[in-house]
């Protein structure tokens, strides 16, 4: 799909401005899953299961309730996904050293390989998108969507990057 180049106008906080950004928004992380889609069900796997492998690989050693936290679900669902995945052999827990009701995720061999699959198809939709676009285009886009977060998960979002 080709979006026509399109500058917002002077008064882009005009209804059909927010609008076309939602839309935007929202087809573009479309696409962005789907392309994920063939190899996770190959897997039997969902888009949940790949986003706790995606947050597992970003932060090894991540605790369950960081990874909780990360993907706003329910103990439940976080339980049934972390279940599918330890039964598949791709997360394996262990008790941290200093607390040992905190339990730590990491992506064994299998799990890395996996994620590592899924992310490759996405990093090549997104590298496309973001080389059309531009650096200024990207530091934009980065700046919109930083500012979606809530000021209380910024730095919890931003430590993922530190390692």
């Amino acid at each position: 799909m080709t979006v026509p180049n399109l500058a917002a106008s002077a008064q882009f906080l005009r209804e059909t401005e927010i609008r076309r950004g939602f839309e935007l928004l929202y087809f573009g992380q479309s696409s962005l899953t789907r392309v994920a889609d063939a190899e996770l069900d190959a897997q039997k796997l969902g888009r949940a299961h790949y986003r706790a492998l995606y947050f597992i690989a970003r932060k090894p050693s991540l605790s369950v309730s960081e990874l909780l936290r990360l993907l706003a679900i329910t103990k439940q669902s976080l339980g049934r996904v972390l279940g599918d995945l330890a039964e598949r052999g791709l997360v394996e827990s262990r008790s941290d050293d200093r607390d040992a009701r905190k339990r730590l995720l990491r992506l064994t061999a299998e799990g890395t390989a996996l994620e590592a699959r899924v992310y490759q198809l996405l990093r090549e939709r997104l590298a496309k998108a973001y080389q059309a676009a531009g650096p200024e285009a990207v530091a934009g886009f980065w700046t919109v969507l930083e500012s979606l977060i809530p000021d209380a998960d910024r730095a919890m979002i931003r430590a993922l990057g530190e390692r």
